[in-house]
């Protein structure tokens, strides 16, 4: 990572400074052929180790979409040892200017990783941002260490799917919309007030129009082409709630990924943004995960670690074939996770 900053004094003192305006957030505009992408650093400026490279989903930024999970007490051990770049897809962030009418709308995080200068990373994205780094991976898979997808979907919308949608946009508003594609009807109704926020953020947005040309850019996406020999060449580690809107295209996704490098988290009692509703759950099989791949190997694990059992059972395909994965529930007592990436897993948190 490379920027060019005027600072005084020893090296020490420049140091110390650089360390302020990473914990406070950096945030640059980076220009690129489609426009200005909004990035927000925070965290260590070593850059002898990947950044982790976040992208948020559709009705959210990187401020609504990851801050919790980032500022979560147990996940402070990661965040001072790798620099976090937060990316707001274009137009997405607080305050940005409103695209005029007919604007054609690009996402890309490819550019913005070349602006930066990292050698490489490990991508967090949730939903339609896991989509696009997903697809950013497959045209540079020297460039990506590991993946955590949540919530995702590499289909693209069927014909059924598109029908549903025109049907939709005619009898529910753009926030409706976007919240059955956060939230679960089951969770809608279980989580109101968590539903009644993003709700309220998403009406009063004055980016409005920006959110609906991200929305339609998504729903026009082409399909991910999977398969356990030619696509991810690094670490992934599937996450989806079991009350999620996108469990069934999550669990596809795993059958079709090779399960010697792919980790599937399951979460129990959770929804469509785990990250927010259970940041503890998904900092400690983040931090398995990053130890798997490597990185912080003295790492102490959570106090959620030392106080559950975990129990093994084998899980089998639809097909009946192979073994395809083992299932892993904890309890409330003692015990730990295996680490990961090993095989693939099923875990209920």
């Amino acid at each position: 990572m490379y920027f060019t900053m005027v600072l005084c004094g020893r090296k020490c003192d420049a140091e110390a400074a650089a360390r302020i305006l990473l914990d406070q957030g950096q945030e640059h505009s980076i220009e690129t052929p489609h426009g200005l992408l909004h990035v927000t650093l925070h965290g260590t400026s070593n850059t002898r180790r990947p950044a982790i490279l976040t992208f948020h989903d559709v009705g959210l930024d990187s401020k609504s979409c990851f801050s919790p999970l980032f500022k979560f007490e147990e996940m402070q051990e990661i965040v001072k040892n790798f620099t976090l770049v937060h990316i707001d897809a274009p137009g997405q962030e607080e305050g940005a200017a409103t695209y005029p009418m007919g604007y054609a709308y690009h996402v890309c995080a490819c550019v913005c990783l070349c602006a930066l200068g990292f050698r490489s990373v490990i991508g967090v994205g949730v939903g339609a941002g896991a989509y696009i780094l997903s697809r950013f991976t497959m045209i540079h898979p020297d460039s990506v260490e590991g993946l955590v997808l949540v919530n995702i979907d590499p289909q693209a919308r069927g014909w059924m799917d598109w029908a549903a949608q025109k049907i939709t946009t005619l009898t529910s508003s753009l926030t409706e919309q976007i919240l059955s594609h956060l939230f679960s009807q089951e969770e809608m109704s279980a989580n109101a007030d968590l539903v009644k926020s993003h709700r309220d953020r998403i009406s009063k947005a004055p980016n409005l129009i920006n959110i609906e040309l991200f929305w339609r850019g998504y729903n026009s996406r082409r399909d991910l082409i999977l398969d356990r020999t030619s696509n991810f060449k690094c670490p992934v580690m599937l996450v989806v709630g079991d009350q999620a809107p996108y469990e069934e295209a999550a669990v596809e996704c795993n059958s079709k990924l090779d399960p010697t490098t792919t980790s599937f988290l399951k979460m129990a009692d959770a929804g469509g943004l785990p990250q927010l509703t259970q940041p503890s759950k998904l900092t400690e099989a983040f931090k398995y995960f990053i130890q798997g791949m490597g990185y912080m190997a003295s790492s102490v694990m959570t106090r959620l670690s030392r106080s559950r059992t975990t129990s093994l059972s084998s899980s089998y395909s639809m097909e009946g074939e192979r073994e395809r994965s083992r299932t892993l529930s904890q309890s409330s007592q003692g015990g730990q996770m295996p680490p990961s990436p090993s095989h693939t897993m099923e875990v209920s948190c």
